[in-house]
């Protein structure tokens, strides 16, 4: 986990410079990946998907939409409830920002013996089915 959380700040920490814009912190970048995969959806729903409070992502919606990267609607079944869609700014972000760390990461794998790449490889299989599994027993 130590391993992967540095190389996940290393990633964030290097890109700004490739990805125009206004910083964001890997909180906003999560938040609006989930709203790319599930467009329209709510604050609550948004928070289990990302394991956060309700009143974390209320927070984080209430600085993407300051800085152009969110609309915030109300739903039209449920007049309490808000929905959240990507603006073309943070459309156009996610994009740069999914293409600079592929390009980041492929010059990194590149310069790593073969025998490393291999295990690279083998492993992700392993750890997607971590992943699942850990999220499954979550939702117990």
């Amino acid at each position: 986990m130590t391993t992967m959380a540095a190389l996940r700040r290393l990633v964030r920490r290097r890109l700004p410079s490739a990805v125009p814009g206004p910083p964001l912190r890997g909180a906003h970048i999560e938040l609006l990946q989930v709203i790319k995969k599930q467009p329209g959806i709510g604050i609550a729903p948004a928070g289990r998907a990302l394991h956060l409070a309700a009143n974390s992502v209320s927070t984080l919606v209430n600085q993407l939409i300051d800085i152009g990267m969110l609309v915030r609607q109300t739903a039209p079944d449920d007049r309490r409830a808000a929905q959240l869609w990507l603006t073309d700014t943070a459309t156009q972000r996610l994009a740069a920002w999914r293409q600079g760390r592929i390009d980041l990461i492929a010059t990194g794998v590149a310069g790593l013996p073969c025998a490393d790449r291999e295990a690279l490889s083998q492993a992700l299989p392993a750890l997607r089915a971590l992943l699942v599994a850990l999220d499954t027993e979550e939702g117990r």
